[in-house]
């Protein structure tokens, strides 16, 4: 009997290939395992081609709604963005994907798992830390940095896929290279390589319009929170993914969150890339317009430095570490009160404030009005304000007195 290998497998042009790979250079029993994280249509047609292309089985997996629940949700509640942009759409799907890759393993009794992700991206790191971390006993095959691979463009992995009688949907000159999920999608490649030229937002754009061909009238939204979790949109009860889905036709319809970056990879190189997160866009700023209500000053400035190493980790795939849990346990207690309703107008890329309410907002009208009232007595500012600046003062006369001998 043959062992078995797990292939991640999306049915594009890298894994079509890699599946009768497998079988000449390591002669294993290939099982296909997609994880679906909300590609939609990506899906279609999947298993008739992994079959025809040498696998044994194909396993769809539908992690939509732990996707949303436990990686999404703990990045919306740290602000996590990394490099001040990019919202992880990506990084924080690998490693629900390594996690199911596993368990997929352990139950066909596998002693590898194989992925498609090149040698000079991120996603390798990212898988691999995953599977490392979960199932240190697996073997990992990354056929981009394998001897064996020896192919070096998509179009001699369209001659091997010929030769070894393959039918392909694919072409050579096709489109850009692109990751899509629930919470966005990515697009790299084509004119994209050239930080010099424009991106064909015309032929680029998959989720949304550009803001330029968002309708001329603005549209109001309504969010509840609880604890930092959306719960209702414009008064409907909805799942997390529920509520992502409507915010993606939401957002894209007034081409909310499209973003073009170069962002500096784990590998060290730069790359480019656009990104369409409409409804992750809206669910992070409807996240922070409640929180910015609710949280005190000192806790507001440790949870931005928090926010920010916790993007960090999940971009560099240090997910399955005690580092990222510790963050996630502070995150987790400074939103025990961010609960309340926000209201915004989306408007041709812009997302603006129209109300905010919370039982435990902090913002207190009596304290916050330029009229003197009983909480605050203006002439205390002035002794605050000598302590606060006697080190300032101290300085000064200290250089006043260097300086006149």
């Amino acid at each position: 009997m043959k062992e078995k290998v797990i292939l991640a497998y999306s049915g594009g042009l890298d894994t079509t290939a890699i599946i009768p790979w497998l079988q000449e250079n390591y002669d294993y029993e290939v099982i296909c395992c997609c994880i679906d994280c909300g590609q939609g249509e990506e899906l279609d047609g999947l298993e008739e081609r992994a079959k025809s292309c040498g696998a044994t089985k194909l396993y769809i997996e539908n992690v939509i709604d732990e996707f949303c629940d436990e990686y999404i949700m703990p990045c919306v509640k740290a602000n996590a963005v990394y490099e001040n942009k990019y919202l992880l759409g990506t990084s924080m799907a690998r490693p629900v994907i390594a996690k199911r890759l596993v368990e997929i393993a352990r139950k066909e009794g596998a002693v590898a798992i194989c992925h498609g992700a090149t040698g000079k991206g991120n996603d390798q790191i990212r898988f691999e830390l995953g599977i490392k971390a979960l199932a240190p006993d697996l073997k990992i095959i990354a056929p981009w940095r394998d001897d064996k691979w020896g192919m070096d463009s998509r179009e001699a992995e369209i001659e091997y896929c010929k030769a070894h009688g393959i039918h392909l949907p694919f072409s050579a000159d096709s489109s850009y290279s692109r990751d899509r999920n629930l919470w966005h999608i990515s697009h790299e490649g084509l004119e994209l390589e050239f930080p010099s030229q424009e991106p064909n937002y015309d032929h680029l754009l998959v989720l949304s319009q550009s803001p330029e061909k968002a309708p001329d009238e603005g549209e109001y939204v309504t969010m509840t929170f609880e604890a930092g979790v959306p719960k209702t949109l414009n008064g409907k009860a909805m799942k997390v993914s529920e509520i992502i889905a409507e915010l993606n036709v939401l957002g894209g319809k007034h081409g909310i969150g499209i973003i073009d970056i170069v962002e500096n990879r784990v590998v060290g190189m730069k790359s480019r890339g656009v990104y369409e997160t409409p409804g992750g866009t809206i669910l992070m700023e409807a996240h922070q317009q409640l929180e910015e209500l609710i949280l005190d000053r000192d806790t507001y400035t440790l949870k931005k430095e928090m926010g920010n190493k916790f993007a960090d980790l999940v971009y560099e795939g240090k997910w399955f570490t005690p580092k990222r849990e510790a963050i996630q346990a502070f995150i987790d207690v400074t939103q025990k009160y961010v609960t309340g309703e926000v209201k915004f107008k989306l408007y041709k890329g812009n997302i603006i404030k129209a109300g905010t309410t919370s039982p435990y907002s902090l913002y207190n009208e009596s304290l916050a009005s330029f009229k003197t009232g009983d909480l605050y007595d203006h002439h205390d500012a002035s002794g605050f304000i000598n302590l606060y600046g006697l080190s300032l003062k101290v300085r000064a006369m200290k250089m006043a007195e260097v300086e006149g001998k």
